[in-house]
């Protein structure tokens, strides 16, 4: 049966849609049988981090409204699997629908990741319903550490127990001088658990996450793999 995390954020432009990525990126190096799912509703950026915008046909909403079959819907980027989001909403789009979608993949692989739209509203829910887990991803900032803290309520409001926090473009240096959190301001404010930090990389973007530029020699590439591992249940030591 699959791990299913959801990858949320109080606020946009924290880097959600890039962790989901650079997730499955480091669980696909590890030999582990991944799914991520789209689920920002006319918003969806994973099929283009991926490289696959060309490719997208079907989507999620048309497993749940049986316009194909689920297998129609999947995109192969590399050996991860890819699901994009609609782009409008529809009124078939329940909870226990989308449950009911996400878990039909779950003897296929090990890990699903749903990348839910930043915020807590009606795409947020959606996205809460197939997951057992969830990592909650902030930068080290008042604005964002704050959206996170009622993000991660949210989470446990919808049934989620396990909720793990990654503290995504941090730079030591600036912390170490006050101009942001450090990383114990950041878990003591949001009172989640720490899984890892991501350091800041203008490097990454859409074409970073592709199969052929994914460099793992990279220090923020490597604490993906890291986290990676740390989700999997490996005792791997917190690097910074």
């Amino acid at each position: 049966m699959a791990k299913k995390i959801v990858i949320a954020s109080g606020k946009g432009g924290v880097g959600k849609s890039t962790v989901t990525a650079g997730l499955s990126r480091a669980l696909e190096n590890e030999g582990k049988r991944v799914l991520a799912i789209d689920f920002d509703i006319g918003l969806r950026s994973l099929d283009l981090l991926f490289g696959v915008r060309e490719l997208v046909v079907k989507n999620w909403g048309d497993i749940i409204l049986g316009n194909c079959e689920k297998e129609n819907a999947v995109i192969h980027v590399g050996d991860i699997d890819f699901i994009s989001a609609p782009l409008f909403f529809n009124d078939e789009f329940t909870p226990e629908k989308v449950r009911e979608m996400v878990h039909s993949f779950d003897e296929d692989y090990d890990v699903i990741f749903i990348d839910a739209p930043a915020g807590i509203a009606q795409g947020f829910s959606l996205a809460c319903a197939g997951a057992d887990a969830a990592i909650v991803v902030s930068t080290p900032d008042d604005v964002c550490v704050r959206s996170v803290e009622i993000t991660a309520q949210n989470l446990k409001n919808h049934g989620i127990g396990e909720v793990r926090l990654i503290i995504n473009r941090f730079i030591k240096k600036l912390s170490a001088k006050r101009k942001f959190l450090n990383v114990d301001q950041v878990i003591d404010l949001t009172t989640v658990q720490l899984v890892g930090v991501i350091p800041y990389d203008a490097k990454i973007g859409f074409s970073s996450m592709q199969s052929s530029s994914f460099n793992f020699k990279a220090s923020s590439q490597k604490s993906f793999s890291r986290i990676a591992r740390r989700i999997m249940g490996e005792n791997v030591p917190l690097k910074l």
